[in-house]
């Protein structure tokens, strides 16, 4: 994989740097997104025949990574275009490409993506939304929760599981569910944090689904999951950068400009010293993820697996800690609304709780890599 990034790649990420910079942290959402998609920074993961740009994970990450550094990051990215559109694009029949591709690339619809149930948390192999054959239909009986963006969705990717004829096993499958669909219901979850996107918990009460509702092949199983989960996880990684870029771009600014004892604060080394750290921790994290975003769009699914997991852990930490010494270096001031840090504090946690927690990445690193026994 190449070291530096390439021109085109550079291009791309000066471009939407100067549009996140033009909506700015109090961004509207629709606006943006709008805008977004018209300058084909949506789709540009989604391939040409399809509308989109023909490119990958690569130069989605960098979209919503400078999104992020200019403090208007678009949580939809990770779910519309990087998981659903992927897993469609790749495993998807031609009809279902024709009919959503196009759609997610310039921005007119959205998918949602619902995995996370309340009995399962992380653990994909106890999924018990199940669908059954009632003639050439589906039926999707399940829970879901912490779904984001739900009811700006036009459909919801959800994750349930058919039994083996075979076996007798229950294996992952992927249906495309309507949000108008009968017995498709959302209830609202009160989030102490605060963001454009809100979270879902779904209940699917035999909704019933015609038979291209299902994506891809039913005997694909974890396949077709992890297509779209280790997007995910890069898409995440990016989002976490993001976020403490701009934190960090603040407290540098504030560092320079804030003059105690005749010196700016930034001139001591105490002030100065976390900032480069968080940093280096930020630019160690992309490389990373960069790694990860290059084996995926090279196709190799399980290498790709390994870095997405190590670059969300990385980047997550890394977004932690730099939101919080950015908040620190400012005081009292960046407790305040004024400045817009506060608010990074619960958000940045997300980064290392959500798609899946540091310590299962840590347990997939040990097992997988490592070749440690299991505890569980």
């Amino acid at each position: 994989m190449p070291t530096t990034e390439t021109e085109e790649h550079q291009a791309l990420r000066s471009a939407v740097a100067a549009l996140g910079k033009r909506h700015g942290r109090d961004y509207d959402r629709e606006q943006l997104w709008s805008d977004a998609a018209k300058l084909g920074y949506l789709g540009v993961n989604l391939p040409e025949a399809y509308g989109g740009g023909g490119g990958g994970i690569s130069e989605l990450s960098i979209v919503l990574e400078e999104l992020g550094a200019a403090g208007c990051p678009l949580l939809m990215m990770v779910v519309s275009p990087a998981i659903c559109g992927t897993v469609i694009a790749r495993f998807g029949t031609e009809a279902q490409k024709q009919t959503w591709l196009p759609a997610l690339a310039d921005g007119t619809r959205t998918m949602a993506f619902g995995i996370t149930e309340p009995d399962a948390g992380s653990n994909s192999h106890r999924i018990t939304t199940t669908a059954r054959k009632d003639g050439t239909d589906w039926l999707l009986t399940g829970r879901k929760v912490f779904i984001s963006g739900v009811d700006l969705a036009d459909a919801t990717l959800i994750v349930g599981r058919t039994e083996d004829s075979r076996t007798g096993r229950l294996k992952p499958c992927l249906f495309i569910v309507p949000r108008d669909a009968p017995g498709f219901t959302r209830r609202r979850i009160d989030m102490e944090l605060q963001a454009s996107e809100k979270q879902f918990e779904l209940t699917l009460d035999d909704v019933r689904l015609p038979a291209d509702a299902l994506v891809g092949d039913e005997d694909a199983g974890l396949l077709q999951l992890f297509a779209g989960l280790n997007p995910e996880r890069i898409m995440t990684a990016a989002f976490a950068i993001g976020m403490g870029r701009y934190a960090l771009a603040r407290a540098i600014e504030y560092a320079r400009d804030r003059t105690v004892w005749d010196a700016p604060i930034g001139a001591h080394q105490a002030i100065a010293h976390p900032l480069a750290q968080a940093h280096i921790d930020l630019e160690l994290a992309r490389l990373m993820m960069q790694k990860a975003a290059y084996l995926y769009d090279a196709g190799d699914d399980v290498g790709a697996g390994e870095a997405a997991n190590m670059a969300k852990y990385a980047a997550g930490e890394a977004c932690v800690r730099a939101v919080d010494q950015s908040v620190h270096t400012l005081g009292g001031n960046g407790l305040t609304r004024e400045f817009g840090l506060a608010s990074l504090i619960t958000a940045a946690r997300v980064a290392r709780i959500a798609p899946v927690s540091r310590e299962m990445i840590l347990n997939y690193i040990s097992h997988q890599t490592l070749g440690l026994p299991k505890s569980y």
